[in-house]
This record gives structure tokens, C-alpha cells and sequence, in this order.
């Protein structure tokens, strides 16, 4: 890289905080620190960092709502990292919009391999959504322009992320085909990707939540038990 990639480190802990910057200066990032979640969030907004390493339990303001008010205003990837190794709290951070999430303790090889391989996902351009300028997918009263990044169900405009935009296109792309779960997530997420595959799980739930009529029973976006997932034509 060009430019050193800037991290923001948000931790309560001061010697977590410290120890962590050095680890990381060493791997070549420009590090941010701050102390609590008020702090962190002031921090984004002066530094705007190419990443945040986020704890969940903040001082003053939570991880999990720090990483919603992010998420609200940016695509920055987002890591959450929590010492409680509760499965609940995984999921919650993936539900709010974190691109992965880690545990406390680990090992800084394994976090830094995690930390590329987002932000890698995050700058990467999927040729399935740009090599055909303009070309626009109808099936179902969905309705996706890849151009210029705009869906519309039955008629109503809907803002959709990135991933939710590309698992759409791709379930578009196959309508009545059953897609495999790994397919999406090479295709989406990318070959190496090594986080959770509930991160799978999360995104489709929040797309029915856009694109069903009652996401507690989708008729378009259909689970395949033990397989994948099928968009109905």
C-alpha cells in the first residue's frame, strides 16, 4: 500500500490499548486510540480511519451502539472484539452491521490476518456488479440497477449495503436455482474468507427484512434446508 492504513482502536483498557498500538505499528498501520465509546465515535468522525477495531463493552457508550452509529453514516469496516466469548454477542454485532468478530484472548497474527482480509472485502470491486453498466434485474417485483446501485421492491426505493446488494444480485441472477451457502460467501465475502458463516445468516435475515412482505415467512428469499437459499421467480 500507497499509504499506511489508519486503525482505530477503541478499548477501556489502557494496557490492552498500548500494547495493541505497538502490535500493529509494527505491522505497518497508523493507529488511533481511544478510552470509551463517546470517545471512539468522536474519534471516527475526526480521524475517519480505514478501520475500527471496536470492543463491545464501552464505558459511556457501548460497542454495539458506537458500531450502529457507524454504520448509520459509513460502509468503514468494523471489528468487534469482546472477552466474554458469548455466542449472543457475535450475533448481535454481525445484526448491527460489524463485518467480523473476534474474542478475547487471541493471537495479534491471526486479528492482523482478519484485519487485511476485510479490508481487502472492503475495497475490492466485484466484476459481477460493474461489468455490465446500466443492466438492471426484474424478477418478483424486485428490481436491482447495477449502475447505479438503486433497488426497488414493488415499486418503493430501498437502501441496501453493500454485501446485502451483492447477495441480492446474485439470488437475482439464479432466480429459482437453489445457491449454496459457500457459493454466496466466496462470491460475496471472497475465497479466503475465514470469519463465522453466521455472518451469512445475518445479512440474508436483514435483506427479507427489506424485501418480504413478512420476513417471518418469505416467499421471495426461500431457505433450502442443508443447501443454500433460492429467490422464488
Amino acid at each position: 500500500m500507497s499509504e499506511l492504513v489508519s486503525v482505530l482502536v477503541v478499548d477501556d483498557e489502557p494496557s490492552f490499548r498500548e500494547g495493541l498500538r505497538q502490535a500493529l505499528k509494527s505491522e505497518g498501520f497508523l493507529v488511533h486510540l481511544a478510552a470509551d465509546g463517546e470517545e471512539g465515535l468522536e474519534a471516527f468522525h475526526t480521524f475517519h480511519p480505514d478501520l475500527v477495531l471496536l470492543d463491545v463493552m464501552l464505558p459511556r457508550m457501548s460497542g454495539i451502539d458506537v458500531c450502529r452509529e457507524i454504520r448509520a453514516i459509513a460502509n468503514t469496516p468494523v471489528i468487534m472484539v469482546s472477552a466474554r466469548n458469548e455466542e449472543i454477542d457475535a450475533v448481535v454485532a454481525l445484526e448491527v452491521g460489524a463485518d467480523d468478530y473476534i474474542s478475547k484472548p487471541y493471537r495479534v497474527r491471526e486479528l492482523v490476518a482478519r484485519m487485511r482480509t476485510v479490508l481487502r472485502r472492503a475495497s475490492a470491486t466485484a466484476p459481477t456488479y460493474t461489468d455490465d453498466p446500466g443492466h438492471t434485474l426484474e424478477v418478483n417485483g424486485i428490481s436491482l440497477d447495477r449502475e447505479r446501485h438503486i433497488v426497488r421492491v414493488d415499486g418503493e426505493l430501498v437502501q441496501l449495503p453493500l454485501k446485502e446488494f451483492q447477495l441480492l444480485g446474485l439470488l437475482l441472477e439464479n432466480v429459482g436455482i437453489v445457491v449454496t451457502r459457500q457459493t454466496l460467501i466466496d462470491r460475496v465475502w471472497g475465497y479466503d474468507y475465514v470469519g463465522d458463516t453466521k455472518t451469512l445468516d445475518v445479512h440474508i435475515k436483514r435483506l427479507r427484512a427489506k424485501v418480504e412482505p413478512n420476513p417471518d415467512q418469505p416467499q421471495r428469499i426461500v431457505t433450502i434446508r442443508g443447501l443454500g437459499y433460492k429467490l422464488e421467480a
